[in-house]
């Protein structure tokens, strides 16, 4: 499963000097095309809301062998959201499209970095597709 938070609807348009140009649907074409290819099912879902990316993160469980999760500004903020991930059980991999370590400081900081996985950042749209294979790859 492959969510994303806020913001990430206005890709491609949004300061595409720092998140790049790719939109989010296209990220999820690409996304949809490589799962197919990998023969894996891949759900996506975005939200502005920090309590939908909640419930969408406690229904992955028992569903969903990963998710795979750009949590956008709530990654520096969010204690529910890392609680969710917590309680999920399911791996987590944190991507971001930009390097979040040479931005601004307090993007410095990521409170679900210690129940994921691991994190991609800096890498743009190419990141989603690395975390999707590492995931397959270790499922």
């Amino acid at each position: 499963m492959v969510i994303n938070g806020p913001n990430l609807n206005l890709l491609g348009t949004r300061k595409p000097e720092i998140y790049g140009q790719t939109t989010l649907a296209e990220i999820e074409q690409r996304l949809t095309a490589l799962a197919k290819e990998l023969s894996v099912e891949l759900v996506c879902y975005q939200s502005n809301h920090e309590g939908e990316l909640v419930t969408a993160i406690q229904k992955a469980r028992g569903v969903y062998d990963y998710i795979l999760l750009n949590a956008a500004a709530y990654t520096h903020t969010s204690v529910a959201l890392r609680d969710a991930i917590e309680a999920a059980e399911v791996p987590t991999i944190e991507i971001h499209l930009s390097n979040i370590h040479a931005r601004e400081t307090f993007r410095h900081h990521s409170m679900i970095a210690p129940v994921c996985v691991g994190q991609i950042a800096g890498l743009g749209a190419k990141g989603y597709e690395l975390a999707l294979r590492y995931a397959v790859e270790t499922v």
